[in-house]
């Protein structure tokens, strides 16, 4: 369609190619709120359930756990799985990322959204 017109074809496809890639970042956008990781501490005696963005959905505690001499130690299993679950949150969305740059021929490593 545009072969005649030299580099203005190749901006054209550029420009088509950028359009796709936002709709796939919008659309990755709304898958991570609903992918599921979950979190673990005390040999599973805490659970907590994020969003692959880091939105905290659940919190799991073992009525095991509960103790009136153990509350500083219960405080730290349920930050503990917290931080889990945030931080699977954040390798599944770069997981996520990453499939979704493999086709662009970017460096590896290069991050995006820039």
């Amino acid at each position: 369609m545009l072969k005649g017109l030299g580099g203005l074809g190749d901006m054209a496809k550029m420009m088509k190619q950028a359009q796709e890639m936002q709709g796939k970042m919008a659309q990755m956008q709304e898958d991570l709120e609903t992918i599921m990781v979950e979190g673990i501490s005390g040999a599973g005696l805490v659970k907590a359930t994020a969003t692959a963005k880091g939105e905290l959905k659940g919190l799991d505690i073992d009525p095991s756990i509960f103790n009136g001499d153990d509350k500083e130690v219960v405080e730290d299993l349920i930050l503990a799985a917290i931080k889990d679950a945030q931080s699977k949150a954040t390798e599944r969305a770069q997981e996520e990322m990453s499939k979704m740059t493999e086709g662009l021929g970017l460096p590896p490593g290069m991050n995006l959204p820039f």
